[in-house]
């Protein structure tokens, strides 16, 4: 009995090895070209939009980090200069300085009020209108300055938000797939649904990749623009505390 039963196993081993290997050798690879070969169309699009969101949020990360660098650096050179040039009454020097520093967030600014208050004329007493119009033009060259700020972190929040979601509906599409590849081939082999199943984490771990990123760097640079109203803030009003005090004289 046990020996009919040993040779009955041993005359079936040749089948169970031969389909084991035919589903080793179905399996797909796991390297990149063979991932995106396996890809279905739907899958490889979901992909490519994620391949677009991650050059995009690089390309806004190093513009904004260049040009925040750079407003940091202008402004720091341009600030005591500027008070210096004010302190003793310079008034056509400070705009000059000003107009030197393209970058600095705060030399724009100082620079449409130091405009506006030359506007009236040096001669004659300073009056209250020209303050106020010197201070509107203060705040209007803050949002201005605020928008150009902020030019390209609401299309990295976009990303960031968005790019988990467009993974996962990758994912769902490459286990579809895999049921699909299953009904199809009518097996519940690993080779009948890996592939479905590699697209799946793909494309749920590309948007991941694209989406940490974006939302990090989003709440870094709005920390930045929030710190860089701040000082515009605080130079607009000092400004206007000097026009009141040359009105005083």
């Amino acid at each position: 009995m046990i020996l009919a039963h040993l040779a009955n196993n041993f005359a079936h081993a040749p089948a169970q090895l031969a389909l084991y290997f035919q589903e080793a050798s179905g399996a797909p690879g796991f390297s990149p070209v063979d991932l995106w070969n396996n890809m279905g169309a739907l899958v490889r699009g979901v992909v490519i939009i994620l391949f677009i969101e991650s050059i995009w949020s690089l390309a806004v990360m190093i513009d904004r980090a260049l040009y925040f660098n750079a407003a940091r650096k202008q402004s720091r050179e341009f600030a005591p200069k500027v008070a210096g040039a004010l302190k003793d009454g310079r008034l056509d020097e400070a705009i000059k300085v000003a107009d030197r520093s393209k970058k600095s967030h705060l030399a724009e600014v100082v620079t449409a009020g130091l405009q506006e208050f030359r506007s009236f004329g040096s001669g004659g007493s300073i009056t209250e209108e020209q303050v106020e119009s010197s201070k509107r033009a203060l705040e209007r060259s803050e949002a201005i300055v605020h928008a150009k700020l902020k030019k390209g972190l609401g299309g990295l929040a976009t990303i960031g938000s968005t790019a988990p979601f467009i993974g996962l509906f990758g994912t769902v599409v490459g286990i579809l797939h895999a049921f699909q590849q299953i009904a199809v081939q009518k097996t519940s082999g690993i080779a009948a649904v890996a592939g479905g199943i590699s697209e799946a984490l793909v494309t749920t771990a590309f948007g991941l990749m694209v989406a940490i990123p974006a939302v990090m760097t989003f709440n870094y640079f709005t920390g930045k623009v929030e710190a860089f109203d701040v000082e515009m803030d605080n130079s607009s009003s000092e400004l206007v505390d000097y026009f009141i005090k040359q009105s005083h004289r």
